[in-house]
């Protein structure tokens, strides 16, 4: 059985209303969008960002990226953190939830005050960490990872960055 339109009269309502339905689509085409204002959307592109070598750990360990706030101030901070391979924190903790998210790479992750790089747990990207408040861990990337691993962390500061033995440096070489 078909929709066949039985008289030619018909056929031209039929198309004369499909036209103007489709005017508006058209019309839309045509259309512009206003252009962005850098003022209120501020993009930076990674050739952009800012990475400085974390204070205190060998260069080439550590990288980080200040992308709003302090940890050390007060309110809401927001920062990158880049590992690379063949280095990892040594135990610590905050007195602030931090929410993390891997952006690239594998983030290799453990809980506890005892330092056992083989026990951490290979964080893909994508992934998304929640670190609890006064619980001890460590992370960063084991010696046979094949690229950095760029994590983005968030919380309100201040962080109160304590190691679990304050009397060892606050990274190690894996």
């Amino acid at each position: 059985m078909t929709d066949a339109i039985p008289d030619t009269s018909s056929r031209r309502e039929v198309l004369a209303a499909s036209l103007l339905g489709a005017l508006p689509l058209l019309l839309a085409g045509s259309a512009t969008a206003s252009p962005l204002d850098p003022a209120q959307t501020i993009i930076q592109p990674p050739d952009e960002l800012k990475w400085i070598p974390t204070k205190g750990y060998p260069e080439g360990a550590s990288d980080r990226c200040v992308l709003a706030g302090d940890m050390n101030g007060s309110g809401l901070y927001y920062t990158l953190v880049r590992w690379w391979p063949g280095y990892m924190s040594a135990p610590h903790h905050y007195t602030t939830d931090r929410f993390c998210m891997v952006v690239s790479g594998t983030w290799w992750c453990n809980s506890g005050a005892d330092f056992d790089p083989a026990s951490c747990v290979p964080v893909k990207a994508g992934s998304y960490v929640h670190r609890v408040a006064g619980t001890p861990h460590y992370d960063g990337v084991v010696a046979q990872g094949t690229e950095p691993a760029v994590i983005a962390i968030c919380g309100i500061a201040p962080i109160n960055y304590a190691l679990v033995d304050a009397s060892k440096p606050g990274w190690r070489k894996v």
